[in-house]
Parts: structure tokens; sequence; C-alpha cells
């Protein structure tokens, strides 16, 4: 174990899917002997409905202009407004925040931060204080970016016309362009993206030995974490609660962030289902399908037969609006509420009230749904996966659904949206064989017939559904002997509490 007196500053951006694995990151060094403080936004502060009591964990705040939250993420033009404003107030916060611990005689030891964050590091940097990226998705769509931003920007633009052509970059697997991050592809709307990535390679530019520490592991990315030697890659993962994995926390079974009310049910619902029989959808906290689109995953889940939970969070609006509403009233300066848990009465009520307007309202598209499966809101989806009688994952492919699939040893359905998922879904599909991943159709919808084809594919008796399931077996046993005392990951990650134990 390493002295107490070592602090670690943890910045992460204000989503959830970020926050997750930063405060999981935040967990293990804790385990390691450190303190941390995890540095958020007013505004995911005043969202969270629960929060983890966790020894050496203090957690602190900043504004970042938007403390009501900010809600124009579909406007380009208002997201770089947004990040200008997040930038120039978090550095002012940071460089407070640092020095004043300094001044009280209990600096920092190192600072972390994740996506979007790289001015965390000039900050640190003018200070004096050593700092580390925290990659949160895999080394391979990192080592992508970089050989855009650096030297194949002409080669990619070149191919991108037809989502066909091959993608051939050293240390990586051959892609075709359907499998560039969606930043990449030429239907990209959102300009920010680009120049944010290229903003942390400048600052990890800046330093003699730049540390970037990823949520994956060595055996899951041997190659793609050597590919580009500049980046000093470190696998550290998988970043999921303790629980699924070394088993040293058997309390550790969620990420213990929450800012959506949780469905209630479920996991009773899930015991009285048979071992490896119930198909789970989720489509996580970002993604939004269309109304088409939901309506083919529909049909698709009747008419293949199979009993599944299918968190759609079109259904959380009204709850998820009263749940802020009732933060904004108790919410004065950074002191928010503790959620007040509703009944489960109500709770169901309310699902069976959302659930009746939705086949109303949706043209009778849910018909026959209550009939075969559960709907809810949310749930956790960790303990969902680990749950004995899920078989399969439908999934968006983001990188912590992934990864917490790859961790139950869940075969998957890769239905990728955009950012890094359509990565994801090619590593599932033909470096892992873990999965299929769905085709789709001119409109970019996967129909019911294609999707139960999927289903079939990882559910059924084929050879091909076997190997799957042996193969998730197989990387769900590696992440965890990554993680156990003298793993890959839980090596590197003593190691770097260690080497900065005296700075």
């Amino acid at each position: 174990m390493v002295q107490t007196q070592q602090h670690f500053l943890v910045v992460g951006f204000p989503v959830q899917s970020h926050l997750n694995p930063t405060l999981q990151f935040s967990k293990r060094v804790i385990a390691l002997g450190a303190r941390v403080t995890l540095l958020i936004t007013v505004s995911m502060h005043c969202r969270i409905i629960q929060m983890p009591i966790i020894e050496g964990l203090t957690i602190a705040t900043y504004s970042d202009g938007y403390d009501d939250g900010f809600k124009d993420s579909t406007d380009d033009s208002k997201v770089k407004l947004y990040l200008s404003e997040f930038k120039r107030l978090g550095k002012q916060a940071l460089t407070n925040l640092i020095a004043s611990k300094s001044n009280e005689g209990n600096p920092f030891t190192m600072v972390i931060y994740s996506l979007y964050l790289s001015w965390v590091a000039e900050v640190a940097r003018s200070l004096h204080v050593p700092s580390a990226f925290l990659w949160t998705q895999p080394a391979t769509v990192l080592d992508i970016f970089y050989y855009y931003l650096r030297d194949y920007t002409d080669y990619i633009d070149g191919q991108s016309k037809d989502p066909e052509s091959k993608i051939e970059l050293p240390g990586l697997p051959l892609m075709k362009t359907k499998d560039l991050p969606s930043f990449l592809q030429p239907s990209n709307i959102y300009a920010f993206a680009l120049p944010g990535m290229d903003d942390h390679f400048h600052e990890l530019g800046q330093e003699v030995k730049p540390i970037v520490l990823v949520n994956t592991f060595e055996s899951l990315e041997s190659d793609a974490i050597r590919a580009v030697g500049k980046l000093n890659m470190i696998p550290i993962g998988p970043l999921v609660p303790s629980a699924l994995l070394d088993g040293n926390d058997p309390n550790d079974k969620s990420f213990g962030i929450e800012i959506f009310c949780r469905s209630s049910g479920y996991m009773e619902w899930l015991d009285s289902q048979p071992e490896r029989s119930v198909v789970y959808v989720s489509f996580g906290s970002l993604s939004s399908l269309s109304e088409r689109q939901t309506k083919e995953i529909a049909r698709a889940l009747v008419d293949y037969g199979r009993p599944f939970l299918w968190a759609i969070r079109d259904f959380e609006v009204k709850r998820e609006e009263d749940c802020e509403g009732e933060a904004k009233k108790e919410a004065e300066g950074v002191n928010c509420r503790e959620e007040e848990t509703q009944d489960d009465t109500v709770k169901e009520e309310e699902e069976k009230n959302q659930k009746k307007k939705g086949e109303e309202e949706g043209g009778g598209w849910m018909k026959g749904l209550g009939e075969k499966g559960k709907i809810v809101n949310w749930c956790s989806q960790v303990e969902v996966l680990s749950h004995r009688a899920v078989g399969c994952f439908v999934t968006h492919c983001g990188w912590n659904s992934t990864i917490e699939s790859l961790v139950s040893g869940i075969p998957m359905v890769a239905f990728p949206q955009w950012t890094d998922q359509l990565t994801n879904a090619k590593l599932i599909e033909d470096m892992w064989k873990t999965g299929t991943r769905v085709g789709v159709n001119e409109e970019g919808v996967a129909e019911s017939e294609e999707i139960k084809r999927c289903l079939d594919v990882v559910l059924g008796n084929g050879e091909t559904a076997v190997k799957m399931r042996s193969n998730a077996e197989k990387w769900k046993e590696l992440a965890r002997e990554a993680v156990k005392e003298g793993g890959s990951s839980h090596e590197n990650l003593r190691a770097i509490v260690n080497d900065f134990a005296c700075h």
C-alpha cells in the first residue's frame, strides 16, 4: 500500500457514460491507498439522484456556466460555445482548487482528466502537477484518431465515400470505412469533435513521456495499445464494479452515480426466467432511436418469441423532468438533494400508464410486448448483465456497455449508432468474435427480419452461436485475470500510483 498523503484529482466530462469509468478509476486508486477528489460540474452534481459514500473520496464542484444543464447537444454551434465557456470557467476553477490545496499543505499528487478536457493538462503543467489522460474508449479508437489527425488525413478522406472501402493502418486490424468512428464519416455533423481530439494530442505532445490510461486490458488490445508508441498507452481496465471482476468488494455492484430514476421489479422478473433465455436491449444514456427503428426492434422481439428486458428511455422523460425539478427546488449553490425513493407501487403504476400511452400514440407498436417481456425506463446494467437469465445483449456498442458485456460473458447483437460505437462493433464481430453486427437498409434502419436473424446467430444452437458463447466466456475470464492481484491492469495501476507517491 502507498502512503496516505497521496491525493489524486480526477476530472470527468459531465455525462454519465464518462463519469462511470472515472468513478470506478477513483475506487481503484483508493483501494491502493490513495485519496481522491472527484471534480464535477454543478449541473451534473444537481442531477445526481444517488451519490456513493466511499471512504477516501471527496466530491468537489465547479460551474461550467450552465448550472441548469446544457440542453442543445444536437446543435454544433451551441456545443462549441458551451465547450468554450466550459474551458474558460473550468481552467479558473481548476487553477484555484490546485492552488488552494497546495496552500493547505494537502497538494494533489496527480491530475487525471478524461475526454474533451485537454485544458486540464495545460493547467496542471503550468502548476507543475503531473497529469494523465484517462481514455474511456478502446485503444483502437484512440489510434485511429491519432493516425487521422497526424499522417493519414488524406488517405482516410479519400476512402470515405464508399462505406465498404478498406482502411489499412499500422498495428490495427483491417477495417472498412463504415468501421471508423462517426466523426470521421462524411455524414458527421459535429465539427467540434476532431479539434477536441487534436487538442488532446497537442497537450500530450508537450510532455516528455505522456501517460494515457486506457479502459481496456492487455490481452484484449495488445497490438492497439502499442500501435502508436508516442502515446504511451497503459491498460488499466476493465473499469467496472468489483463484484463483477475480482470480487474484492462484493458490495460494489454498481458504478454508484445515478442520474436517472431506476425502474423497479426487473431483477425479480429476471429471477423468474430460465437461464440464458432473456434478450436484454438497451441503447445507453445518450443514443436516441427513430420511431421506425423502435418499431422494427419491437416487431423483432415479439416475433422471435424469447423473453426480453428492454430499457427504453423515451418512457423516462416525464419522470426525469420530475427528478430534475425536485433537484432544482432543493439545490442552493452546489448543495443538492438526496433523492426520496418513490414507493414501488407508484413506480409500477407510472410505468403501466406510460406503456398504455405508448400503445395509444405509437400506432400500437407496443402491443404484445408486455406478454413477451418487460419494458423499463432505466436499470442497473451491470447487475442485469451479470444475471444468470440473460443470454444476449442487443447494444448500441458504447464502450461501457461493450466492456460490461465482455466482463459478464454475454454475447452481443451489435447495433452501433455513432462515435466509437462503429469501431466497437467491428471489434466485437471480427476481433473478439463475441457477437454479430446488424445490417441496415438504404435508410439506415435495421429491419425486423435482420434483427431476428442476428438474434438467432447469437442465441441459436448453430456452430457460430456456440463459438460466440465460448469466446464470451474466454474474455470474461481474461478480464478478471487482468484486474486481480498481480494481473496486468492491477499492476499497471499500482505502478502509476507508486511512481507518483513522492511528487
